[in-house]
């Protein structure tokens, strides 16, 4: 990756002139992340570049965390024109890597990813849009867009609208809190001597159900988490909320609804963006998607997903489209 046009001035006029700009990450979207080193110094450069991006809703939410004493990265300066913003380095120790090396601690390192929701169901919603029914129903519509085209399927959309709506009021919480939206082990960062939990990728979150966070930790797209973990860890979860039967069953709707939209968006990547590694991961999506519909709950959405989408298309799209 090449640093954007107005890099090396943004970093001048900041206090970080001279400094090495180096490679991070990219991700599903149009951001882009580098490393500013200047001596000892460290920063994350993090290109939003507009009008694809817009840097405005991270700063908000990071503030908001960082006023509640959660761990978000400080903004050190931004540049909203050109979508450049100067954020603190947290480094390079994910929760990812963490559990990869040591999955005999898979428990132990997910237990305080489990506790910092239970904080964050403890605070009202911060300044984000509410997520309602309408933006569930436009989400789990990706399936539909761009899965099911592409290996072949042309599905019962009316079918498709009836089965979710019969499930949503599940889904809506009576008092929202902030969702994260994209709470998993790829954007935990273990920091400092005590490596406690740093946030990242949270400019999409919105004020909704306390189920969602979890799924997004416990059904990863990313990494497999097994069966075994995910109930350890919503019984941590429940020993430490009031969440009862009825928030169990929100969490199978928001988990289907999750992977269905997943399913979706990994497609879209490989088809529209020329991403081609994300179907690959759909295989995991799928087991998860698929605990999910046995659920009692989630009959009227299963009993669609068995008349539209036989067990042979259940996959990666890319490779079932060949």
């Amino acid at each position: 990756m090449t640093p954007p046009p107005g890099a090396a001035a943004f970093l001048d006029a900041h206090g970080w002139g001279g400094a090495k700009i180096l490679p991070v990450a990219g991700d599903a979207s149009f951001r882009r992340y580098f490393r500013a080193v200047l001596g000892a110094r460290q920063a994350i450069l993090m290109d939003a570049p507009p009008p694809h991006e817009d840097p405005r809703p991270f700063i908000a939410v990071a503030e908001w965390l960082v006023e509640r004493d959660f761990a978000a990265p400080a903004i050190l300066a931004c540049d909203l024109d050109q979508g450049l913003v100067l954020i603190e380095d947290f480094g390079d120790d994910r929760l990812r890597e963490a559990v990869d090396a040591a999955p005999e601690e898979e428990l132990t390192l997910y237990a305080p990813a489990i506790d910092l929701l239970v904080r964050l169901r403890a605070e009202p919603a911060g300044p984000v849009p509410p997520y309602d029914r309408a933006v569930l129903k436009r989400e789990a519509g990706l399936f539909v867009e761009w899965y099911c085209p592409a290996v072949g399927i042309a599905p019962d959309l009316a079918g498709w609208d009836a089965a979710w709506e019969a499930v949503f009021d599940h889904a809506i919480a009576d008092t929202p809190v902030t969702v994260l939206r994209d709470y998993h082990a790829e954007n935990l960062m273990l920091v400092g001597p005590e490596r406690s939990l740093g946030l990242l990728d949270f400019q999409d979150a919105l004020a909704g159900h306390p189920a969602y966070d979890l799924v997004s930790l416990l059904q990863d797209a990313r990494r497999t988490v097994d069966p075994t973990v995910e109930a350890a860890m919503l019984e941590r979860y429940r020993a430490a909320t009031d969440a009862n039967a009825g928030f169990m069953d929100a969490y199978h709707v928001l988990g289907a609804q999750r992977n269905a939209k997943i399913l979706g968006i990994f497609t879209r990547l490989w088809q529209r963006d020329g991403k081609p590694h994300y179907p690959t991961m759909c295989p995991r999506v799928w087991a998860y998607l698929e605990r999910d519909l046995a659920q009692p709950v989630m009959a009227p959405v299963a009993a669609w997903f068995a008349a539209n989408v036989p067990p042979a298309l259940r996959g990666d799209p890319l490779v079932l489209s060949a």
